[in-house]
């Protein structure tokens, strides 16, 4: 069966494609905005324009009008349970004064969408809100004077009406309709297109319904794993139990005579199996997945994160060198924090599918560097770039690198063996646990100084920690380039500068500090993958400096938020403090008994994105270990608003996330193995478990440029489970995860 490859066809939607990913109107191929190379995002072109549109200033790239008057609008950037589809759809229909119904949204698409690098680091308001926002105002700048010109009047004289009209005083109208016939959009943006006034808003600052929601709430085809294509091929890979093993198969003869094989893949260590059932290909995999296996690595560390991490090589890398004349200390303390490997937790295991057709090949992932998936496809294959189309399409759960790009290759690969058949290829359950990158670990160990008058005058912050960005950019970054012959060489791992850092990241405190030395000592070697886990090292440095600064407060006998706000001279984060502790009554707490308690954590993610504070109620069972959080309240800046509902879902989900992480979540190995392999050696926050209630206060910027969002809450929420159990219990627990066992054994006397 053939496909045509722009995948138009209704019967792909008959038969449980994705709408979005299939949605077609934009640039032909070759008219592709954007460029660039790896995750480091396409070249800039014009730096004097926003977000980015620096690397895509044509506004077509960007933004098209039909011959019905609606908008088709482009976006690099990937949907991936963040609300963007529907925040940036808001952000086009404001600017160019459509109803939302109007405006459909386009996400990354390497044939459609301008290149925007990454969806990670909460950049997506940042740069494409910013980019779309300037496009959409340029486009109706472009319609006004159009209808102007066609009314015969100036165009001060002619007004946007919100429904796709441009009337002038005297009452004569035109729609966008009429223009978009005779208007080329194939013009430069420019930097000061005048933009809508946030008096006049009808869609930026409302709560538009999120139009990923309704598929996910009624059992309809929202996620990669959902699709099914026509005559499609279903593909298991076949490795040994976890990173670092190599199956030792039977002979090939013997597995090509295996029932219900459709075909047998093999490339050096790589080894696949493709079947027309789904079931056949598990039951493929699973029988020869119990053939012995070897270990082809040094064996995993087993000891202590710290212990593991001190006794490899380290490269110093000073983040701060702040020395001003300030009071003696007289209070020292010292305290020393980790976290350990994490894994992403996706509750849908990594998936992909391909297709190779007409000498082309089209990959349909959900990673979030879609343009990557290309370069490396093209790079593993040895094929031209031009002849090879990615799409995104939302997987089932992922902030970070998990092992959708390693599966997109493995797809890719095995399309090139079966043309004209589409291959959907999805690991299992203990295949994402055992072979995904995590989550680093990591160590941190502060020491500060108080004077006389309470005020901080000495603080020291030293990170340990792997590269937290391994994103493949060519073949050598993911599994499959490992293992083909000859295998690709695997990039060697190097540190983000700052201000956006990995390691490093959000250790520079936004307090405002008089000496401050804080030295990331970058450790290259990795003795575990690793790669990106959603907010990088800025969870573990923010619980590190908002557990010191509770630690320090105590020392001086003042309450945590007041000794807070006495060092912090930026008013946004002092007003997000404000806010959040008057919704959760902090003033008025009490406690009830010795194991209940209240913390508060607050952090600038990245202190260039947005600002937010988060505090909690919590209750510790003396008897279990157990942490219940008993309510939360938080507050947090991200510049103008656009969907408010979309920045507290944000929030809400950053908070669930970092308690799991802080309560519960830890990979386990042993020397050979990785052992956790399931949701029982893996344990995840449950809904029992949730916060009884979680009250979000989005403060109104007007008129402020867009801050990222997503990812402010990690640090801030578990900082605050760590002060508020200290609260609760009187022992300070300064190592990750709080789990049931090691509260139980420091409480259990008290």
């Amino acid at each position: 069966m053939t496909i045509d490859p722009l995948l138009s066809r209704r019967s792909f939607l008959a038969s449980g494609g994705i709408v979005v990913a299939f949605a077609l109107a934009g640039p032909a191929l070759g008219q592709l905005a954007g460029g660039g190379e790896g995750s480091a995002g396409p070249p800039v072109l014009n730096p004097s324009l926003p977000g980015s549109l620096k690397s895509s200033p044509y506004l077509d790239s960007w933004i098209q009008i039909d011959p019905e008057g609606r908008a088709t609008v482009f976006t690099g950037k990937a949907e991936l349970g963040q609300g963007i589809r529907t925040a940036l759809m808001q952000v086009a229909a404001e600017e160019l004064d459509l109803p939302p119904r109007s405006v459909t949204l386009v996400t990354v698409d390497t044939s459609r969408t301008p290149d925007e690098g990454l969806t990670a680091g909460s950049h997506s308001m940042q740069d494409s809100g910013a980019a779309i926002r300037n496009a959409a105002a340029n486009v109706r700048m472009h319609l006004e004077r159009s209808a102007a010109k066609m009314l015969g009047v100036a165009v001060d004289a002619v007004v946007t009406q919100g429904d796709g009209t441009i009337t002038a005083r005297d009452g004569r109208s035109v729609s966008y309709a009429e223009i978009a016939a005779s208007l080329s959009l194939h013009v430069e943006a420019i930097a000061d297109a005048p933009r809508r006034q946030a008096g006049d808003f009808r869609t930026m600052g409302t709560n538009v319904p999120r139009l990923d929601i309704p598929a996910k709430t009624t059992g309809g085809a929202a996620f990669i794993q959902d699709m099914r294509l026509p005559g499609m091929l279903h593909a298991r890979v076949v490795r040994g139990p976890s990173e670092g093993t190599r199956l030792l198969l039977p002979p090939e003869a013997e597995i090509r005579a295996m029932p219900g094989l459709f075909k047998f893949v093999r490339n050096g260590n790589f080894q696949a199996v493709l079947a027309e059932r789904e079931w056949d290909a598990i039951g493929l995999m699973r029988a020869l997945q119990a053939s012995p296996f070897e270990l082809a690595r040094d064996p995993f560390p087993t000891g202590a994160v710290g212990e593991t991490l001190k006794g490899l090589p380290s490269r110093d890398i000073r983040i701060v060198d702040v020395h001003q004349p300030a009071g003696q200390p007289v209070k020292r303390l010292s305290s020393r924090f980790s976290r350990p490997w994490l894994s992403h937790g996706s509750i849908g295991p990594s998936c992909a599918l391909a297709m190779f057709d007409h000498d082309l090949l089209t990959i349909w992932t959900h990673s979030q560097g879609t343009f990557d998936v290309r370069r490396v496809a093209a790079d593993l294959l040895g094929m031209s770039i031009e002849k090879i189309r990615a799409i995104h399409v939302e997987g089932s759960g992922c902030y970070g690198q998990n092992g959708a790009d390693d599966v997109a290759a493995e797809a890719a690969l095995l399309a090139l063996q079966v043309p004209g058949r589409p291959v959907r290829l999805q690991w299992m359950r203990e295949q994402e646990f055992g072979w995904e990158p995590l989550g680093p670990g990591m160590i941190t160990e502060l020491s500060a100084g108080i004077d006389a008058n309470n005020r901080i005058v000495e603080w020291r912050h030293e990170v340990w920690s792997n590269p937290h960005n391994n994103r493949p950019v060519n073949a050598g970054g993911v599994l499959v380039g490992n293992e083909v012959s000859p295998p690709f060489p695997i990039p060697e791992g190097k540190p983000i500068p700052m201000p956006e850092g990995d390691g490093s990241r959000n250790s520079n405190p936004l307090y405002d500090l008089p000496n401050m030395d804080v030295v990331y000592h970058f450790v290259k070697d990795m003795p575990i993958r690793v790669s990106a886990l959603r907010s990088l090292g800025a969870h573990l440095n923010v619980f590190s400096i908002e557990s010191m600064f509770d630690e320090l407060a105590d020392a001086a006998g003042q309450d945590p938020l007041a000794f807070r706000l006495a060092h912090m001279a930026d008013e946004r984060a002092r007003q997000v403090m404000r806010s959040a502790s008057g919704a959760f009554g902090w003033k008025d707490r009490k406690k009830t008994g010795q194991f209940h308690g209240f913390g508060m954590g607050f952090a600038r993610y990245k202190n260039l994105g947005a600002h937010c504070a988060v505090f909690l109620e919590v209750a510790v069972n003396q008897d279990t270990g157990r942490i219940s959080v008993r309510r939360a309240a938080a507050s947090v800046d991200c510049g103008e608003p656009v969907s408010p509902d979309g920045i507290a879902n944000q929030v809400e989900g950053a908070i669930i996330q970092s308690l799991s992480w802080c309560t519960r979540e830890a990979v386990t190995n042993t020397g050979t193995l990785r052992t956790s392999f399931d949701w029982s050696e893996y344990p995840i926050m449950r809904f029992l478990d949730v916060p009884e209630s979680i009250e979000v206060t989005v403060e109104k910027q007007s008129g402020q440029p867009f801050l990222g969002v997503a990812e402010c809450g990690q640090g801030p929420a578990s900082a605050a489970l760590a002060n508020a159990v200290a609260d609760a219990t009187g022992v300070r627990f300064r190592d990750m995860p709080l789990s049931p066992e090691r509260v139980r054994a420091a409480i259990v006397t008290l």
